[in-house]
């Protein structure tokens, strides 16, 4: 009987109808890394499309993009992990030296500031929105971060034990805050952000920015968390 080795790296990859994207970004994946495609719901063939193309495929029926990168966090079982988005918008090799950063014990959560490259890669209510929340979560943390993205990296057992709850757009939020309530180094680099492939189920439009702040307001209004005083690397 023969054991697949373990992934050096698992890359959670929420996704939500992203046929379109799917190749693009899995040929993208470094070596040795295992996706984990997360499908939230896909009526377009996203789950057999990323299975063709060599990902693990986790179902996750429950509708929001924090329960698919929940889903995620709890089927992964490397010691690292990242966070991309799914729709072609991120360079999932962009995180290569984020994990680096987390293995060297430098930094416990990384971060991508996203840098737009072109007309149309980020729209200027998203933008606006990301711009007001930066502040906010500025004030509430003490930290210089200027972008609540979605391509990070940090270790799993840490992640797990923020008790992370919010399983909409607060997620990524909510990730952040509780990291630097517990006294993580939160670090920021910045990526390129290309124009994504296909619609955008949440900044795409007033109606859905206006939604993704409103989550955001609530993790903001959150009292401290008391968790572990820092997420520590393996001896």
């Amino acid at each position: 009987m023969t054991t697949s080795p373990a992934p050096n790296v698992d890359l959670v990859l929420p996704c939500l109808n992203e046929a379109g994207a799917l190749p693009w970004v899995l040929a993208r994946v470094p070596a040795g890394w295992r996706a984990l495609v997360v499908d939230n719901g896909s009526t377009d063939g996203s789950a057999d499309i990323a299975r063709a193309h060599g990902a693990t495929v986790v179902t996750e029926p429950r509708r929001g993009f924090g329960a698919a990168c929940h889903a995620g966090l709890t089927a992964a079982t490397a010691d690292v992990v990242c966070f991309c988005d799914c729709d072609a918008s991120l360079d999932p090799a962009l995180l290569a030296p984020f994990v680096r950063e987390i293995r060297a014990g430098t930094a416990d959560l990384v971060l991508g500031r996203r840098r737009p490259q072109g007309r149309g890669a980020w729209p200027a209510h998203a933008r606006a929105g990301n711009l007001a929340l930066a502040r906010m979560l500025r004030r509430r943390t003490g930290l210089g971060l200027h972008d609540l993205g979605p391509l990070r990296a940090a270790r799993r057992e840490p992640l797990l034990a923020l008790g992370l709850t919010d399983r909409r757009s607060g997620y990524p939020l909510q990730m952040v805050v509780r990291a630097a309530d517990a006294g993580w180094r939160i670090t920021e680099h910045d990526v390129p952000y290309l124009p994504r492939t296909g619609a955008s189920k949440v900044t795409g439009t007033w109606r859905g920015t206006w939604h993704a702040v409103r989550d955001m307001r609530r993790v903001l209004a959150e009292a401290p968390a008391h968790g572990p005083a820092r997420a520590e690397s393996p001896r």
